[in-house]
């Protein structure tokens, strides 16, 4: 779902720019002493650097305090565990438009039964499938993991398999259970039925016209799970009515238009999520106290 991944993916660790608080494990240090805002900046970070070549994204990720980290990989279903003394985050990668198996993913939008109630993503279960015997495993045979707070993060498909896995982790017999999850761009990943009946403390990034959270279509019976942090057209945070949200859907549009883009697939991009929330960090960094 995202072409921006294709670019990423070519890149090493020093050629992408990090700006997250190192998270060292420590006391003050970890994820549940950030601000709400510093937290989606690190999560955003992360679910870029899953883009990345297995040895760069864990270079990357050691670079801000994940010296623990494992890659899972399964007929193309890719994600990461970055870890330190005190955190566990669960990245998933994204689309990569020159995998078929992610390809195959986003387009297989009929439904299957999930593990609960309700219907979800017949396409992204699949994902979830293919990884969750590695993940399951990491979870429960490393006892030291059983200690340390959990979190889910992913852009685009890596945002539906995020919400998906957070889920089936909060209802299945690990004892670790999911502290948050943020995902970025991500779908709609499963029925009515599904997503209010699986409730775990979810935030959900759109950037202003990014069509990938406009998919699969409403009329198809799939919705939108977890709390919507909006970011306007100008790339800041906003908690806009239904008039007062296509007004500006329309700005960003001309405003892409008039650089040549189409700001629907543009704004999709994970590095334009991460430097949306930076911004907004750096804002609230300055406000007095």
């Amino acid at each position: 779902m995202s072409s921006k991944a294709a670019k990423i993916s070519e890149q090493d660790a020093n050629q992408i720019c990090l700006r997250s608080r190192p998270c060292a494990g420590v006391e003050d240090q970890d994820i549940t002493s950030y601000s709400f805002l510093q937290r989606a900046l690190l999560f955003a970070e992360l679910s870029m650097i899953a883009y990345l070549p297995q040895k760069e994204a864990l270079a990357a990720a050691s670079s801000i305090g994940f010296k623990d980290s494992h890659f899972y990989n399964n007929d193309g279903s890719q994600a990461y565990s970055f870890a330190n003394e005190r955190d566990i985050v669960i990245a998933f990668r994204g689309t990569e438009p020159n995998e078929w198996n992610d390809i195959k993913a986003d387009m297989d939008a009929t439904k299957a039964l999930a593990e609960t109630v309700g219907h979800v993503h017949r396409g992204f279960k699949k994902e979830v499938d293919d990884l969750w015997p590695q993940l399951e495993e990491m979870l429960v045979t490393n006892k030291t993991n059983l200690t340390k707070k959990l979190w889910f993060t992913g852009h685009s498909l890596g945002g539906a398999m995020a919400s998906i896995c957070a889920g089936r982790c909060l209802l299945s017999h690990i004892d670790t259970l999911p502290e948050q999850v943020h995902t970025f761009g991500s779908p709609r990943v499963g029925t009515k039925r599904y997503i209010n009946h699986v409730k775990i403390d979810y935030y959900r990034w759109v950037n202003n016209n990014d069509i990938v959270p406009k998919s699969p279509p409403a009329w198809l019976g799939y919705r939108h799970s977890g709390e919507e942090v909006y970011l306007d057209s100008e790339g800041k945070i906003r908690n806009l009515n239904a008039v007062e949200r296509r007004t500006d859907m329309w700005k960003g549009l001309v405003a892409g238009l008039k650089r040549k883009q189409l700001d629907y697939f543009s704004d999709h991009s994970i590095d334009l999520y991460v430097e949306n929330i930076y911004r907004e960090a750096e804002k609230e960094a300055t406000v007095p106290d």
